[in-house]
């Protein structure tokens, strides 16, 4: 009677397991995932494409609703809200971001001037062991959870015709160089040798319109997709900063999630992030041409190696290894 008795137990729990999995399997999801990108933008092409791979490869239980341009939430508040749950995901986020939002200044080292060689120096340290000890953390710590890393593309400096042509860090001395209001982002307008100022995405295109900045810096297709190019004269290619940005979920969604739905994520964001990036490089491909010749800016190759030796310089200040951890920015510079 007794050893009956344990196994309608096992037959009754194997039946609540059963039901409770198939009622899991069963839930559907609606994510709002939002971005400051323009609806031309690469970045904005990999996210719908990300949508219609996710939605077939989950049978419709996973939709997915794209808010550009800001619509929803600018970068900072966007995190806010995935951290409190109230957005399910962004693309705009950085390890900068990060370090300020999250109070995780460690993580700021994974975002500075002239820390990767390329675009697979940088994927080898975001998406090996590096990079995942950290996004592990920044979960933890603050319940956003970074599930890829897309290119953004080669960051290169953008000048109005005042400051004129600029080939060192001692000509940026006293130009006003727009960047994110984040403590990172100020550091490498410093590293750069410029004087950083903080201004909104947004605010970019009337900022350098009306002379509250001087220069701002992005990737080319960014440059391109905000117009910039209508309000600036000199691209200067620095190659300062190898960009990225990372599709963020709320990490207790992302863990109530079952795992069935969280590798269609993961399938989805990847076939993504190939799209997205494959966009991107065709564009920088393509971009420094147009500029000169449809729109008559000036490129400017500047003395590269000055800038890599001024930041090296900056980021030797001991209040990095501090912020950091000893040495970590050489370690990431020499991954192999």
């Amino acid at each position: 009677m007794k050893r009956f008795n344990i196994v309608i137990g096992i037959l009754v729990l194997g039946l609540f397991f059963s039901t409770s999995m198939g009622l899991a399997q069963d839930k559907t999801y609606t994510l709002q995932f939002t971005t400051v990108a323009a609806p031309t933008q690469p970045i904005v092409k990999g996210m719908e494409k990300f949508a219609e791979v996710v939605d077939k490869l989950s049978g419709g239980k996973i939709k997915v609703k794209i808010f550009h341009s800001g619509s929803l939430a600018d970068q900072k508040t966007s995190l806010l809200g995935i951290m409190k749950g109230t957005i399910e995901m962004s693309i705009d986020a950085s390890a900068s971001w990060f370090a300020d939002i999250a109070d995780y200044p460690e993580i700021g080292v994974l975002e500075v001037a002239y820390a990767y060689r390329d675009i697979d120096h940088m994927y080898r340290v975001l998406l090996g062991p590096i990079g995942q000890q950290y996004w592990d953390k920044l979960a933890e710590k603050s319940g956003l959870r970074v599930l890829d890393v897309w290119y953004l593309g080669t960051r290169q400096l953008n000048f109005v015709e005042k400051v004129g042509v600029v080939k060192k860090p001692e000509d940026l001395d006293g130009v006003k160089l727009r960047m994110p209001n984040a403590e990172a982002w100020l550091d490498v307008g410093k590293a750069l040798g410029a004087k950083p100022t903080p201004l909104g995405f947004g605010e970019v295109y009337m900022g350098l319109k009306t002379g509250t900045i001087e220069g701002q810096d992005n990737p080319l297709p960014t440059d391109f997709a905000q117009k910039w190019y209508e309000v600036t004269k000199y691209i200067v290619l620095t190659d300062h900063m190898i960009g990225y940005v990372t599709p963020t979920i709320n990490e207790k969604l992302w863990q109530e999630m079952p795992p069935e739905y969280k590798a269609h994520i993961m399938n989805a964001l990847r076939t993504a992030r190939s799209y997205s990036n494959f966009l991107i490089q065709d564009q920088e491909a393509d971009l420094l041409g147009r500029f000169q010749s449809e729109f008559g800016m000036e490129v400017v190759i500047p003395d590269k190696k000055a800038f890599m030796d001024n930041a090296q310089t900056y980021y030797s200040d001991e209040k990095f290894d501090k912020r950091w951890g000893k040495g970590m920015y050489s370690k990431i510079q020499n991954v192999k």
